[in-house]
């Protein structure tokens, strides 16, 4: 057995063993790119280093230990290295980890996921992705400005995805289900120094007023309910809904409409107080009687998508202080960007969606979208989120290290292409880094064509050798390519049932 020390720990492990492996076993994770336990090592990436005694930085996955060898896994010096590693690999990384239409969402809704699931007739699904991140769903589709609509890829080839009428159809297609709204249940005391508390279930063990009924309040309840506290809405109107209910025309933004999405509210648990004015003298009480008290947010707006987003964020950050976490409100993730489409690459994002029509409905904004509208036009999504946004090694990687994605990119890049003709895969080249694990696997599994690389230098690519397509290539490794890429380069098809109905 060799002994060495790493991060002032002793360890003994066995000849042969890399430094990465070694401090594996002392509990230490040391993050890579090109590194596969079960394929040769390939030293390319250079994320994994470390500093052996000399302060020389070493790549921990493939150097292997010797007798009293001294390493560090991480201080301020490693720290840059593996920082510049991932700031050269996004320098030459075109591919957006989520589609500009999630990015420019105010409350960051999934919104490719809903249109898979609405082009396949799922809309129990589609309506559990929007309910994530968005309470008030049949609201929102007629009144919210389409922020995500501006920056829609497919805007400049044949008009955007209506995604707010697509919003708007799911969060109808669940009310179409629901019963008559009933908000009988509203209590409506008038101004009180003494304000009355309900606990409706055992299991809550923290409590929060909100002051005001508007969609900052609605939407901080709603989310603060699922966290799993009691939450109480203080309001001095008649009934909740704030500028939703006084601001926007009926023909608009039906009555009704507005009850029915208040009502699932209401039946999620939250409590509301209304015809309650809430002065200086009741706000202390309730600062005594409250576990917290969310008072109206000075960032509330009149686009009432952000108001939203807003009681969203407040909800996070009640629950991180409940909980004991650092309170920094919903995470935003690293995300890689690589610009607007170029006319010359519309083709590559239009091979797996549906082809242009009308993408109005035909009876009229007004009615919205009938079903099979709905899964006509969420088939035009041209899905340029990456496939693979939880699993890629760049992107946990480039979030941990503050990567820079503009650091080193030079003023061009190269055009996006999309390869599609494999029945199990994708694969999207200009997401590829290099790190020659698909090629290992190929050739290990004896693939008569496989992948390799193509070409020298700075423009060398991955690829099926003789210029044969990628069908051929992966004939029975293709999925296993696929879940070792650590980028989104190589990724299953995402293939959705349709219904039967």
């Amino acid at each position: 057995m060799i002994e060495l020390t790493i991060d002032g720990m002793k360890v003994a492990v066995a000849p042969g063993t890399t430094v990465m492996d070694a401090a594996q076993q002392l509990g230490i994770m040391i993050p890579s790119m090109c590194h596969n336990g079960n394929l040769p090592h390939f030293a390319t990436c250079l994320v994994c280093v470390v500093k052996n005694r000399t302060g020389r930085l070493i790549p921990s996955c493939s150097v292997e230990v010797t007798q009293d060898m001294e390493i560090t896994t991480l201080d301020d010096e490693i720290q840059e290295a593996r920082k510049t590693a991932l700031d050269l690999l996004l320098s030459d990384h075109s591919g957006d980890c989520e589609a500009p239409c999630q990015t420019s969402c105010p409350a960051h809704m999934e919104i490719p996921e809903m249109n898979r699931f609405l082009a396949a007739g799922k809309f129990d699904e589609a309506f559990e992705v929007v309910m994530r991140d968005i309470p008030l769903p049949s609201i929102l589709g007629r009144i919210c400005p389409a922020p995500c609509e501006s920056v829609c890829r497919r805007k400049p080839i044949d008009g955007a995805v209506s995604i707010c009428l697509l919003k708007r159809a799911t969060g109808d297609k669940r009310l179409e289900r629901s019963g008559n709204p009933d908000l009988s249940g509203l209590e409506t005391r008038g101004n009180t120094h003494s304000i009355p508390i309900t606990h409706h279930a055992s299991r809550i063990t923290k409590t929060v007023a909100i002051i005001g009924s508007g969609p900052y309040g609605l939407s901080a309840a709603w989310f603060l309910q699922k966290f799993g506290y009691q939450c109480t809405i203080f309001d001095w109107n008649v009934l909740p809904g704030g500028a939703l209910r006084s601001s926007i025309p009926q023909d608009v933004l039906p009555v009704e409409i507005l009850d029915r999405e208040i009502d699932r509210i209401k039946s999620s648990g939250v409590i509301f107080k209304m015809k309650t004015d809430i002065g200086p003298d009741e706000l202390e009480e309730l600062r005594r009687t409250f576990d917290a008290v969310v008072e109206p947010h000075h960032k509330t707006t009149r686009m009432a998508i952000r108001s939203i987003s807003f009681g969203k964020d407040t909800a996070f950050r009640v629950h991180q202080q409940f909980s004991g976490q650092p309170v920094t409100g919903e995470k935003r993730r690293f995300n890689s960007r690589f610009g607007k489409l170029l006319p010359e690459e519309f083709p590559e994002y239009l091979k797996e969606s549906s082809p242009a029509d009308n993408p109005d409905p035909k009876r009229g904004i007004p009615d919205g979208f009938t079903d099979e509208e709905v899964r006509a036009e969420a088939a035009r999504c041209l899905h340029c989120e990456c496939l693979k946004p939880d699993d890629c090694k760049l992107r946990n990687c480039s979030d941990e290290y503050k990567a820079d994605q503009k650091r080193f990119q030079g003023p061009d890049r190269k055009p996006v292409t999309r390869i599609v003709r494999h029945d199990t895969i994708v694969y999207e080249p200009q997401k590829c880094i290099k790190c020659g694990i698909c090629v290992r696997i190929t050739a290990l599994h004896k693939e008569e064509l496989g992948l390799t690389f193509i070409g020298r230098g700075f423009d060398v690519t991955i690829g099926v050798p003789f210029d044969e397509n990628i069908r051929d290539g992966l004939t029975h490794t293709a999925l296993m390519a696929a879940d070792a890429c650590p980028t989104g380069a190589l990724a299953r098809k995402i293939k959705e049932e349709k219904n039967e109905d």
